[in-house]
């Protein structure tokens, strides 16, 4: 099966979402209109992005909530814990690590790193502070599967490459601007200030 896109996947994750608060209101079933209109999305679009990946509801019946939730937190990949890279423990640092709703959603933060010899061995909830060169031998056992980039902009290529260079495969990374990676590693970007000048725009138009 082809891999789907970046869009598809971040709908997937919103309809994820909102099958929970389905379950929470006691819905058994819903249609493709109505999980569309909570999603803000065409009925149309919510049928083709989960028929990428199987035939999960029935012609008149709809969806049944709980089972499209659990196929497509499968999807996700939802139902393993992932173990997480914290690179950079600054203001950004400590407030994603004090994030507990990745926790619910098998992402644990389980290594902190940074080169601030103030930083260096002091401890978060327990967890100690690792320098950033001791980021290859800590993926390698037990091993790392996610990065998580916050450092500033100057430093952010830098410390993705010590983590593609410790075979980490996925980035997340916070530090505003690109970083370039292999075609094996996957990068998803979060720049707040470009979601902070689309409000802007929203705003003077």
């Amino acid at each position: 099966m082809d891999r789907a896109s970046a869009s598809t996947v971040a709908r997937l994750s919103a309809y994820y979402r909102l099958l929970g608060e389905f379950e929470r209101e006691r819905a058994e079933t819903i249609p493709s209109k109505r999980l569309a209109a909570r999603a803000g999305v065409t009925p149309a679009q919510v049928r083709k992005d989960l028929s990428f990946f199987g035939n999960f509801g029935r012609r008149g019946l709809g969806y049944n909530v709980l089972q499209l939730r659990e196929e497509i937190a499968a999807i996700l990949g939802l139902g393993r814990r992932w173990r997480v890279a914290l690179l950079g423990a600054g203001n950004l640092g400590q407030a994603l690590f004090a994030y507990r709703e990745l926790e619910k959603h098998g992402f644990f933060i389980e290594h902190v790193f940074d080169i601030d010899p103030k930083k260096i061995g002091t401890r978060w909830r327990g967890l100690e502070i690792a320098h950033t060169s001791e980021l290859p031998r800590r993926a390698a056992d037990p091993g790392i599967d996610i990065a998580i980039v916050a450092v500033p902009a100057e430093a952010a290529q830098g410390v993705a490459d010590i983590a593609v260079g410790a075979g980490i495969r996925a980035l997340l990374n916070f530090a505003p601007g690109k970083i370039v990676v292999p075609d094996h590693v996957a990068v998803r970007e979060v720049d707040l200030s470009i979601a902070m000048e689309s409000l802007s725009y929203a705003l003077v138009k």
